[in-house]
Order: structure tokens, then C-alpha cells, then sequence
């Protein structure tokens, strides 16, 4: 484990940055009812203008092509990754390439065997229906989902007792895209089902800076190129997070009557917003410092330290941990969690190397 020089006083830690937090975090990865409707004006609606993901985009345009020329609608698609990687868009963006409609629903709303179906009846063929959260379906839910995927059929039973019977419902043909940041959690018989999975990786820098560009474009807001650079530093490889700091900076031109979003005004609005140069917050700090202070950089296990930091397990899993392995200031180890010294060296902390 680190062995870090432990001083009477740190300074940083009394700087008012570290120690309240925002009333909304602004590199949360996730999105609320009204954010939504602002990401939909932002969301590429054709595959040609959704950027990055160059692999997966290559795959999934030869299978939309494939079905296009047969006449049939695309085979079941899984996606994983992240939230605010693009797996909603992609979603969209599937049933625009095919000419079809997309519902769009979730594993927690489904609640009822007739939820599900009253979904699936009222398909048109060649539909789409895209499931977010879909590692959280009730197992009762899935085993109706089955016949439908495979077959286009439900099986309904009607009647209760010795005198119940099942029902054979014939239903149109569809597309199912699956959703989910924890594709562990869905079951064999589900995934298995699914003609295609693609894993959604975190963006390069160089697809952040043409995304930034894309959404200042649409947002009528001209922009420095140095001040992209700043800004796509800070983005944490997400889309999502791009486009709601991006939304912020043309805030911040507006008030200071600013026609061109400069590298100041980047500068101003992730201070505002307490997001350093490497887009971490308040949150992500909280738990770099409560493993150097409290646990003395590791191990830690993760409900430890979920307790510590007063967060969910899952919260830290899904939203903070993700970017923090990615950039090397977090690794796990079979005994825990533990600090990095490129972490330390970002804090300001000094450190003794490992034994």
C-alpha cells in the first residue's frame, strides 16, 4: 500500500471547494426529466453524424444494411456502457436508419406481465422497442419476453385453477434493443438472445472536441478552438457531460454579453461549477481524499467506503469509479480499492512510492 507523509495541515483541505458540494453536480452522467428534452435536440439522428465509436458504428452499419436489403427488421441489440455514452441515441438513431418507430420504456417501469404486453401488441412490424435498464426486468417479465423474441408470441395465461389455459398470441415482427450499464446482471436465456452486443467505450479526446464543436453549432454559440480544448478536458470522455457543461459556458457568454465562448469564459464557468482540468468535482474528491485520509490510501473495500462517503455502492460502481480507473487514479485489488500516486500528485500530495 501507499505510504503517505502525513503533515499537521494540509492547506487544500480547508479550501471551501473540497469541502461543500454543489447543489447539482455538473459531470453527473446521468440525465433528468428536462435535461432530456434538451439532449434531444442535441442527439446526432443518423448514424453518418454520430461521432466516435468508429468500430461499433462500422458493425452495426453493415447489419442495418444487411437487414434493409432483406426486407427484415434488425436482430436483437444489446448495448453496454456507461450512462451518457450514446446508448439511448444509438437506439434512435437504429429505428431512423430502418424507417421505423422507437418506444422507449425501462426495466423498473415494467412492472406487470400486462405492461409488457400491452407494449408488444401494439407494435407496428419493423418497430423498435429499446429497454433502458434492461438488467433490472422482473424475471416473471422475462420469461413472457422469451416467446416474444424468439417466436413473436406471447403466451398468456388465462383463466386461474385446474381450469387455467394458455393462450398462443401471434405478435408483428420487432426489433428489442437492450440498455444497461451492468450487463452482468442480465440473465443467460436473456443475452443470449441478442443477435448483436456492442460495448460503448469512453470517447478519445479528439471525438470530444468534434462532439463540443457539433453542439456549440446547434446551440448558435461560436466558440475558441483553445477554449474546446479546455472544455473537451473536462467533458470525462462523455457526450452527456459535454453537452451540459457546454450549455453552462453559453450561460456564463451570455451574461458577461460575450458573442464567442473564449478560453476565459470556459475558464469561469468550471470554476462555477468546481470541476477541474481533468473534469473531476467535488464527488470525486470526496472519495480520493476519504481513501488518503481515513484509509490511508487503501485497500478499502467498496461498502466501506461507500459509508464513508455517505454515497450508494452502486453510485460509486457506475458513476465515479469508471473515470477514476480510467485515468489511473483509482486501481482495485482483491483486498480493495486504493489511491494511485498520479492521484496524489493531482491532489498536491506528497507520497512515498509502494514497497
Amino acid at each position: 500500500m501507499l505510504q503517505l507523509r502525513h503533515t499537521s495541515s494540509m492547506p487544500f483541505l480547508d479550501n471551501a471547494d473540497f469541502t461543500e458540494e454543489p447543489a447539482e453536480r455538473a459531470t453527473t452522467t446521468g440525465a433528468g426529466a428536462e435535461e432530456r428534452v434538451l439532449e434531444n435536440e442535441l442527439r446526432p439522428r443518423s448514424l453518418a453524424d454520430f461521432i466516435g465509436q468508429e468500430h461499433l458504428k462500422a458493425s452495426l452499419g453493415v447489419f442495418l444494411q444487411a437487414a434493409q436489403q432483406r426486407g427484415e427488421p434488425l436482430d436483437h441489440v444489446l448495448l453496454y456502457g456507461n450512462p451518457g455514452l450514446g446508448k439511448t441515441t444509438l437506439a434512435n438513431i437504429i429505428a431512423a436508419e430502418m424507417g421505423r418507430t422507437c418506444k422507449v420504456t425501462s426495466g423498473p417501469t415494467l412492472e406487470k406481465v400486462g405492461d409488457l404486453a400491452a407494449i408488444l401488441t401494439s407494435l407496428e412490424a419493423g418497430d423498435v422497442l429499446f429497454i433502458d435498464e434492461i438488467h433490472r426486468l422482473n424475471r416473471s417479465i422475462e420469461e413472457v419476453l422469451y416467446p416474444a423474441l424468439e417466436d413473436f408470441a406471447l403466451d398468456l395465461m388465462i383463466g386461474k385453477g385446474p381450469g387455467a389455459r394458455t393462450l398462443r398470441m401471434q405478435i408483428n415482427k420487432f426489433t428489442l434493443i437492450g440498455a444497461t450499464t451492468r450487463p452482468s446482471l442480465i440473465s443467460s436465456p436473456l443475452r443470449d438472445r441478442f443477435g448483436a452486443t456492442f460495448h460503448l467505450d469512453f470517447y478519445t479526446d479528439e471525438d470530444m472536441q468534434r462532439i463540443i464543436k457539433r453542439s456549440a453549432h446547434i446551440l448558435s454559440l461560436a466558440i475558441d478552438d483553445d477554449a474546446v480544448v479546455k472544455l473537451s478536458a473536462a467533458t470525462r470522455r462523455t457526450p452527456r457531460v459535454a453537452n451540459r457543461l457546454l450549455r453552462r459556458v453559453r450561460d456564463v457568454a451570455q451574461v458577461e454579453n460575450s458573442a464567442t465562448a473564449t478560453l476565459d469564459i470556459v475558464s469561469k464557468t468550471l470554476d462555477m461549477l468546481r470541476v477541474d482540468h481533468l473534469g473531476l468535482d467535488h464527488g470525486d474528491r470526496k472519495i480520493l481524499l476519504t481513501i488518503i485520509e481515513t484509509f490511508r490510501g487503501g485497500p478499502v473495500g467498496l461498502s466501506t467506503l461507500a459509508a464513508a462517503v455517505a454515497e450508494e455502492m452502486e453510485t460509486l460502481e457506475t458513476v465515479h469509479e469508471p473515470y477514476l480507473l480510467q485515468i489511473g487514479f483509482l486501481e482495485r485489488t482483491p483486498k480493495g480499492r486504493c489511491i494511485t500516486p498520479r492521484a496524489l500528485e493531482h491532489l498536491g500530495l506528497p507520497v512515498v512510492r509502494r514497497d
